[in-house]
């Protein structure tokens, strides 16, 4: 059974930092490219990060997360993390782990919930 598990969302304020991560299980992790998606209220799904097979694989990032957040994996553990540094209010939505296999399936974590605020 596919399992992708975030966690490490919460509350913070403006400026501050968050780490999420994401737990796979159930397919072959290292084959997969993994990305992270952000959700805000009421808008669109939209890829944030993404990292591809391997630990040091090519990583990038959209526009408005590039030079604060942070994706990388360890795939002797079948994670995926996303160091998030100054965090701004725009930031704020779910946070969803994506498996990606070009051609091939595509897996989904139910989400983790980012709030910033003072």
């Amino acid at each position: 059974q596919v399992q992708l598990v975030e966690s490490g969302g919460g509350l913070v304020q403006p400026g501050g930092s968050l780490r999420l991560s994401c737990a796979a299980s159930g397919f072959t992790f290292n084959r997969y490219w993994m990305r992270w998606y952000h959700q805000a209220p009421g808008k669109e799904r939209e890829v944030v990060a993404f990292i591809t097979e391997s630990d040091d694989g090519f990583t990038n990032y959209s526009d408005s997360v590039f030079g604060r957040f942070t994706i990388s994996r360890d795939n002797a553990r079948n994670t995926v993390s996303l160091q998030m540094n100054n965090l701004k209010p725009t930031d704020t939505g779910l946070y969803f782990c994506n498996a990606f296999a070009p051609g091939g399936n595509a897996y989904w974590g139910q989400g983790t919930q980012v709030t910033v605020s003072s």
